[in-house]
């Protein structure tokens, strides 16, 4: 289940669609937590903004995707779409597992996966500590710097979507430059906002 994407399932009797996408939003809380009580204890000096930014890192869409293809999830996807541009398929898979690993072993035997098998072979923190992530804040800077008028809205909230996520576009000026979707809707922002700077510096 934890592989199957959206385009490849089917409704069960009573309606419910069985894609991964509600053991994402499982795993995506319980890595959430494991990777905040991981750098907790490792960086017993830092303040909150420190650990704030750097779990951001961990936990963004193009490290999860990363990790997901060194791992092989794409070979075990069970998928029947071919538009992966700018996709997040493979780090939502990534999400989902640690969803069912959860489902099955528990918090504990969860917690040792992720140390032993994400942090412990994939994941450099001093590495992370000087990559920047927040695109967010990177198109509010270049907004204010060009003198152009930037704008993060939501297009679509989860009571109206099929994917009952938020659809957040980023508008510059009256133009829409980007758009993503996710269930928080801080993280489809930072991904709409990863989008359109990809966009604002392939332009220049």
């Amino acid at each position: 289940m934890a592989f199957r994407h959206k385009s490849a399932a089917q409704n069960s009797p009573d309606e419910i669609n069985e894609s991964n996408e509600r053991l994402e939003f499982l795993g995506d809380a319980i890595l959430g937590t494991i990777v905040a009580e991981h750098l907790f204890s490792t960086f017993p000096y830092e303040d909150e903004g420190f650990l704030t930014k750097l779990r951001s890192k961990v936990v963004s869409r193009q490290h999860l995707n990363s990790i997901a293809r060194k791992m092989g999830i794409p070979q075990m996807m069970n998928m029947n779409t071919i538009n992966f541009a700018g996709s997040s398929i493979y780090g939502n898979a990534f999400e989902a597992l640690v969803g069912s690993v959860y489902l099955d072993q528990g918090y504990k035997k969860t917690k040792k996966f992720i140390l032993d098998r994400f942090f412990g072979l994939y994941v450099d923190l001093h590495e992370l500590e000087t990559v920047e992530t927040d695109f967010k804040s990177r198109l509010t800077e270049w907004s204010q710097k060009e003198k152009q008028e930037l704008e993060f809205r939501v297009i679509q909230d989860p009571q109206h979507s099929q994917d009952r996520g938020f659809h957040i576009g980023v508008f510059v000026g009256k133009a829409l430059m980007a758009q993503a979707s996710h269930n928080s809707k801080k993280r489809a922002e930072q991904m709409a906002a990863e989008k359109a700077w990809n966009a604002i510096t392939q332009q220049v």
